[in-house]
């Protein structure tokens, strides 16, 4: 038999009695919650808001609502808000919080109003005609305020066309002549209907086409590193779409086949010959004359060159022409800026002349020449001319008085003596009288340069003259 013994509390020996406690781990964190509800649902139409929430130490979440509209549910797992309202109202205060069993957190209360569904609204003019094996389409648009999901229905559809419920295209092909009436293209929001109003499409034979027109003068030359651009202008009196194509297109350049615009930047010279742009309307084409395309280096300027005459007296004549070359062969032209008024100047040449007289006499400053090529041009440095007074000069005549006539008989009755002189022998066109018979020497005065010729001829009390004695030079310098 096996003696029990029995231990009361008491008697436990204390140093024997084990004792573990266990620290509970303290909430590192709170729960985030976030997210924007709308503040406006509609009559009939499904309202949902589910908030995003996370707990940092992986807590398990709940969710609660307060002042929650009557006509939604609430999940407690998700903290989804959602529900279908039947009437208007404005419901506010509502709260969705989050708690991770330790603490809890809150979206900010917001306000939900009710708003009646309205009718959506859709336009747009449909053609009412077409031809046959020619598209058509017709396309109308459609607005929803309550941002509802819209569907588009047709009755009286044409036997030719379909028709796109999510975007209410009408398009086809029509391939006989006739008359589609009552069409009617409408559009729904779920809860009600927009209409365009009935319309029809009549169907016309195919009208004979016309061929498209393209006009243009494209430029013919180019220059390197220089942009080179040019667009025909083509037409299309069916209305047709367009399409351009090109032959023969330089290899530095680019085409549109829907503009017929070729661009480019040439980068060497050459010539690109027989270029050809073509416009279609799908059935017959037009071209442009073929046309060649010269790709210049850039223009070089022209130079000019030569030293003018700076200083000339008056009465003299004045000349000075510069020398001017371009090294493209491009035709040069000159101008003048300054000119004197004695001067003329010829933009053909650059030669500037003239003949300024004594009331000229002074200094013309600042004349500049200069040459184009009609791109750029060059200048000679500029220069005065200083126009001076003449040293006028003086010519000492000296002769014999004559003694007896031509007829041999003894000069009884002289008056004196005329000097012809001029500045060429067969013009002697300028007189002095010497009105003294005993006279026979006399100066002529006020001489301005030049070579000058001289005779003298006597004649009588009763007026008769003598033939030109011989005639005598003398240069003034």
């Amino acid at each position: 038999m096996v003696a029990m013994v029995s231990l009361s509390r008491r008697a436990w020996p204390l140093l024997a009695l084990g004792l573990s406690v266990l620290a509970g781990v303290a909430n590192a964190a709170s729960p985030v919650i976030s997210g924007s509800p709308s503040g406006t649902a509609t009559v009939q139409k499904l309202y949902s808001f589910t908030p995003t929430a996370s707990d940092a130490d992986g807590n398990t979440l709940t969710f609660s609502v307060a002042n929650a509209p009557w006509w939604t549910s609430f999940s407690g797992s998700s903290g989804r808000l959602q529900g279908t309202p039947t009437g208007y109202g404005t419901y506010s205060g509502i709260v969705i919080s989050v708690s991770d069993g330790t603490s809890t957190r809150s979206l900010p209360a917001f306000t939900i109003e009710v708003i009646a569904n309205k009718r959506p609204v859709i336009s747009g003019t449909p053609v009412t005609t077409a031809t046959i094996s020619k598209k058509y389409s017709f396309q109308p648009k459609a607005t929803d305020v309550n941002g509802d999901t819209l569907y588009f229905s047709i009755t009286n559809k044409p036997s030719w066309a379909t028709f796109d419920s999510s975007t209410g295209l009408l398009t086809g092909t029509p391939t006989s002549a006739g008359t589609a009436s009552n069409i009617v293209i409408s559009v729904s929001d779920g809860k009600s209907n927009a209409s365009l109003p009935a319309f029809s499409v009549t169907v016309a034979a195919a009208a004979t086409n016309h061929a498209p027109t393209i006009s243009g003068s494209p430029a013919t030359t180019a220059t390197v590193n220089q942009a080179y651009s040019f667009k025909p202008t083509a037409s299309d009196a069916d209305g047709n779409a367009l399409s351009f194509s090109i032959s023969n297109k330089p290899t530095w350049a680019t085409f549109s086949t829907t503009t017929g615009s070729l661009t480019g930047t040439p980068t060497a010279a050459g010539t690109f010959s027989t270029i050809a742009i073509s416009v279609s309307d799908g059935k017959v084409s037009a071209s442009l004359a073929s046309f060649s395309i010269t790709v210049k280096t850039a223009n070089r300027a022209p130079t000019i060159s030569g030293t003018p005459v700076t200083s000339i007296n008056s009465s003299s004549a004045y000349s000075f022409k510069p020398s001017a070359t371009d090294p493209d062969g491009d035709a040069l032209t000159f101008s003048i800026a300054n000119k004197p008024q004695w001067a003329s100047f010829n933009g053909a040449t650059g030669q500037i002349s003239g003949t300024p007289a004594a009331a000229d006499v002074g200094s013309y400053a600042n004349i500049v020449v200069a040459v184009s090529d009609g791109k750029t041009s060059a200048s000679l440095p500029a220069f005065a001319i200083a126009v001076n007074q003449n040293s006028l000069g003086t010519a000492t005549l000296s002769w014999t008085p004559p003694t007896e006539n031509t007829d041999g008989t003894t000069l009884t009755n002289l008056a004196g003596y005329r000097i012809v002189y001029g500045t060429s022998a067969g013009a002697l066109n300028q007189i002095l009288e010497v009105t003294n018979p005993s006279v026979s020497t006399y100066v002529v005065e006020d001489l301005s340069p030049a070579t000058y010729y001289f005779a003298v001829r006597a004649y009588t009390t009763s007026g008769a003259e003598s033939a030109n004695s011989n005639t005598g030079t003398k240069v003034v310098k």
